[in-house]
């Protein structure tokens, strides 16, 4: 009974803060406030209140609690242990086999140099001192430079 009082004191106040700023006009802000304030007497009209009341006060409740607390610090403390071993005997075995390199072909994965026609080779331009520039030269000499 006094959860229900509360939460409807909460929306009362809730819904006078949005008609105060609904009178500032800002319209979206109050809507939003109204929003938020008739949360609480959803609630009760819709019987959650009552049912968090009873499971606050309820040892049972608080022992469920408990037990699922311990079942998640059970399942925490198994990853980390499973993390720092390196996984499960089926996962280190897996891994061992995808770590082997299974070749389908043995002479595709060998690479095929010096096999085929080879492009002909470019002779190497003769390194001759001036002729190196005079090719400049000329591109300059050309535009009056």
């Amino acid at each position: 009974m006094i959860a229900e009082t509360v939460c409807s004191a909460v929306s009362a106040a809730g819904l006078g803060i949005a008609v105060v700023t609904a009178y500032r006009k800002r319209f979206l802000a109050a809507a939003r406030i109204a929003a938020y304030s008739l949360i609480p007497v959803g609630l009760v009209m819709t019987g959650v209140v009552d049912w968090l009341a009873d499971t606050a006060f309820s040892p049972t409740a608080w022992a469920g609690f408990g037990v699922l607390g311990l079942s998640w610090v059970l399942f925490a403390t198994t990853r980390v242990v499973e993390r720092r071993r390196g996984g499960t005997r089926r996962e280190r075995k897996a891994a061992r086999a995808a770590a082997q390199p299974e070749a389908v072909a043995p002479a595709a994965s060998a690479p095929s140099l010096g096999q085929g026609p080879r492009p002909a080779a470019r002779p190497a331009p003769a390194s001759r001192g001036d002729d190196d520039f005079s090719d400049i030269e000329a591109i300059l000499k050309k535009h009056g430079i």
